[in-house]
């Protein structure tokens, strides 16, 4: 059976080039970002990225698309559903 769901979401894409170039598809927000770290809500869950110099050089959140410059060192996804429901914020559990 086909989920419903999947047709209103948008296809979630990830494409690093070098460790220095990154685009991203499928993302709903930009949370937070600085020079070390950013995090992104994206179709798949939360993406969080680390390194070194980051920049975001290209946002379209009405075609759900980032571009990030700098030297990436690691990316790490963590489930966003049901946060909210057990009254705790998706930064509270990200940093435990």
């Amino acid at each position: 059976m086909e989920d419903l769901n999947s047709a209103s979401k948008k296809p979630h894409k990830l494409m690093l080039t070098n460790r220095r170039t990154c685009s991203i598809s499928g993302v709903n927000d930009v949370l937070s970002f600085d020079v070390n770290e950013i995090l992104l809500e994206t179709e798949q869950g939360m993406l969080m990225i680390k390194g070194n110099e980051l920049h975001v050089s290209r946002l379209s959140l009405d075609k759900g698309e980032v571009d990030i410059d700098g030297r990436v060192d690691s990316f790490t996804y963590s489930e966003s559903a049901g946060y909210s429901a057990k009254g705790e914020s998706i930064l509270a559990r990200l940093f435990k």
